[in-house]
């Protein structure tokens, strides 16, 4: 939703009054997604709440896309806007379907920004090991800050613990895993 988003807001300036209205009503579901986040809702609920509200918008925008589709230029700014909203429809409407999912893809492709951003310099890995060693350490990194973890301080522990570790417990050292073990622990500390 954020790239229909970014289309319709590039082509204003050609064709206010078309963009300004999608836009408008695009607003209107990242303000249903913003409230359910507020609420802490759980995903059964986000879905609930994407049915009854976020739905109907989604089906105003559906048909005012087409009814704009009509009268826009296939090439034109607008024309290649409608287009794009059109073409990824189902893509763009599947997060209503299920509460688990997001209304958009930031949050995946500001994980990967830093792995764009080093693209040529992983060209130059040294070797294809080196270079899936690297892709492996970086998943690492990014999962632990996926789940807010300070991937120094997971890193540092795994190391210092991998060489004892029993095989048959490996799973115990993946971050998801990490982390829910010292929730326990401190918990039991606490106890």
């Amino acid at each position: 939703m954020a790239h229909a988003r970014r289309y319709f807001k590039e082509t204003l300036p050609t064709a206010a009054v078309p963009c300004a209205q999608a836009l408008a009503l695009i607003k209107q579901l990242y303000g249903i997604e913003r409230a359910a986040s507020d609420k802490r809702l759980d995903a059964p609920a986000r879905q609930r709440t994407r049915q009854e509200q976020a739905r109907p918008i989604l089906d105003r925008l559906h048909a005012y896309l087409q009814d704009q589709r009509a009268a826009a230029l296939p090439k034109s700014p607008l024309g290649a806007a409608i287009g794009y909203a059109l073409r990824n429809w189902i893509a763009l409407t599947r997060y209503a379907e299920d509460g688990q999912l997001k209304i958009d893809n930031n949050g995946a492709e500001q994980a990967l920004l830093p792995i764009v951003l080093g693209r040529k310099n992983w060209l130059f890995a040294g070797s294809e090991a080196a270079a899936h060693r690297t892709a492996i350490l970086c998943s690492l990194v990014q999962t632990c800050k996926h789940l807010q973890i300070n991937p120094f301080v997971y890193l540092r522990d795994v190391i210092e613990r991998v060489s004892t570790h029993p095989a048959r417990l490996v799973l115990e050292l993946t971050p998801r895993e990490w982390k829910r073990l010292r929730r326990d622990s401190g918990a039991q500390a606490a106890a």
